[in-house]
């Protein structure tokens, strides 16, 4: 079954709440209190966002964010009392794209949830193919001839931007800002991962067709749809 956002938290009568209150304005919300079953569910359904608290009985969100972020790009939010700058830094640093202190406003977080998911849907829910190989931003998924590419989670998250901003020139810096939301990100990072994509989505790396470098300022995808 397909879901708009799913809770992993467990704290039931907090979540049970919030899900019926999203219910309410057509949000479809599914719970669960663990990482286990945050597994077992998607098994069966899926979702276009994950609320994520920190402390999860036995299991930490921390932990779980970092295995959700080996297999998806789905953004995170993560719902938690901890308020600390260090929580609030390793969340965002690991993969969470907000981080949302408890207590709560129910009309708050689901205008917060309603916003991810407008701009979610907008850069994933179209299909782009470039010679060889099709970027599936509804699946999150890159392939060439039909086989699947394996991207890490940042690698896509850049090429996902590059695609997106396709045939104008994007400058180091808000590539810092806008893949790593973070300005101090030095260059040989990016080096790397631009790198890496080339090698895995051009015929020639070292004649780079798509990606290509625009020296003293950034990068541009140079292509258009076929």
């Amino acid at each position: 079954m397909k879901y708009d956002c799913l809770i992993v938290d467990d704290e039931k009568a907090l979540s049970q709440s919030t899900c019926e209150y999203f219910e309410l304005f057509g949000v479809k919300t599914a719970w669960v209190a663990d990482a286990d079953s945050c597994f077992d569910f998607f098994k069966s359904n899926s979702t276009d966002l994950i609320l994520l608290d920190i402390n999860l009985g036995n299991d930490s969100g921390f932990s779980l964010c970092k295995k959700l972020r080996e297999k998806c790009k789905l953004p995170i939010l993560f719902i938690s009392a901890r308020t600390s700058d260090d929580d609030v830094l390793l969340a965002l640093g690991i993969g969470g794209d907000d981080y949302i202190s408890k207590p709560y406003s129910l009309s708050i977080l689901l205008a917060k949830v309603k916003a991810v998911l407008k701009r979610y849907r907008s850069a994933h829910n179209d299909v782009h193919s470039f010679g060889k190989f099709t970027v599936d931003f509804e699946r999150g998924r890159v392939s060439s001839d039909g086989k699947d590419i394996d991207l890490k989670a940042m690698e896509y998250k850049l090429l996902a931007y590059l695609i997106q901003n396709r045939n104008r020139v994007v400058s180091k810096e808000e590539l810092f800002l806008k893949v790593w939301e973070d300005s101090v990100t030095g260059d040989n990072t990016l080096n790397v991962h631009i790198r890496h994509l080339r090698e895995k989505i051009e015929e020639d790396p070292n004649e780079p067709q798509y990606i290509k470098t625009v020296w003293g300022t950034g990068y541009s995808f140079e292509a258009v749809d076929t």
